[in-house]
């Protein structure tokens, strides 16, 4: 892994952990004001839980790109392409 590589997959991964800090930060701040308040959860469509539960996949999503599909699964990937494609072809 280059230098150039690194950085980039450092700098996701920083971005990745902010964006979990400022999420969490925000449900704690939504979340007990609603149990406390109103003593219960009620779900309608596009309130603070379908917010936060939208933002939760999303983050999740990155987090599936970001550690299972990173750059060097995609560079392992390629290379057994171009390995496949200098065999010959038996006929």
């Amino acid at each position: 892994m280059d230098y150039e590589t690194a950085h980039t997959r450092t700098h996701n991964i920083r971005k990745f952990y902010k964006s979990i800090f400022i999420f969490a930060l925000f449900a704690v701040l939504i979340i007990p004001d609603d149990i406390f308040g109103e003593k219960m959860i009620r779900f309608h469509l596009f309130d603070r839980y379908t917010i936060l539960a939208i933002w939760g996949f999303i983050i999740l999503v990155k987090a599936v790109k970001l550690f299972l599909f990173d750059s060097e699964w995609e560079k392992d990937m390629i290379e057994k392409e171009l390995k496949k494609e200098k065999k010959p072809i038996n006929y």
